[in-house]
């Protein structure tokens, strides 16, 4: 799969599935739950227990559905992990020029974190294929519909804080999509194996996406 082909894949459902610390005997589960819920991105976080040991696990097995990433990404040690262990993308908290430049010479999809315009331009500017806007909470929706005026031409995704409730208003501020953690990737559900509330959860925050996608789709072509 080339790497165009990848990142729209990636970017096909709109949602990003952060999974962090979830005990290993679930993930294959809650993975598999994510997916059949029409998740198209699922971020397995370098801070799990035995992460890339996971990310190649899921690779095999998920690979043709969905796609399959290393997040929490610090530097450019772990990002050489996450890719051995063949991470489709790296997702990371922070801007850092080495991981930026490291993963994109592997020809992976790389998604620093950023909170700025600064940042959001030199993320950008360094070679990220989008930037991932974190915390999304503290900066709000009208983050997005503002700095889009200046930076239109990069993709932004936000994460932290995104719910149910909240991610149409991201999207229609110009947001490509989320990465989505505790309110998706619900503990208690996980802690009971009710996979198919998880997959019904999952089905949820796919069709929302969908629909304020074909919503804006339709004002843009009404201008």
């Amino acid at each position: 799969m080339s790497h165009y082909t990848t990142l729209d894949k990636l970017l096909s459902s709109g949602i990003v599935a952060v999974v962090r610390k979830v005990e290993s005997d679930k993930v294959e589960s809650l993975v598999q739950a994510l997916v059949k819920g029409g998740v198209s991105g699922i971020e397995i976080t370098m801070d799990s227990d035995d992460s890339a040991n996971t990310i190649h696990e899921l690779k095999q097995r998920h690979g043709n559905e969905a796609v399959i990433g290393a997040g929490t990404v610090f530097n450019k040690e772990q990002a050489k992990e996450a890719i051995a262990a063949g991470a489709d993308f790296v997702f990371a908290p922070i801007l850092d020029k080495e991981t930026i430049e490291y993963t994109k010479d592997q020809g992976v999809i790389m998604i620093p974190g950023v909170f700025t315009p600064t940042e959001i331009y030199q993320a950008y500017h360094w070679g990220s294929d989008m930037v991932k806007v974190f915390p999304a909470s503290v900066l709000g929706p009208q983050f997005f519909k503002d700095v889009n005026g200046p930076l239109d031409q990069i993709p932004k995704m936000p994460t932290g804080g995104v719910n149910l409730e909240n991610i149409g208003s991201f999207i229609k501020a110009g947001a490509i999509g989320a990465g989505i953690g505790g309110s998706l990737v619900n503990k208690s559900l996980i802690e009971k194996e009710n996979w198919p509330e998880l997959q019904e959860l999952a089905q949820k925050y796919v069709e929302e996406v969908a629909r304020v996608r074909q919503v804006v789709i339709s004002q843009e072509t009404q201008v």
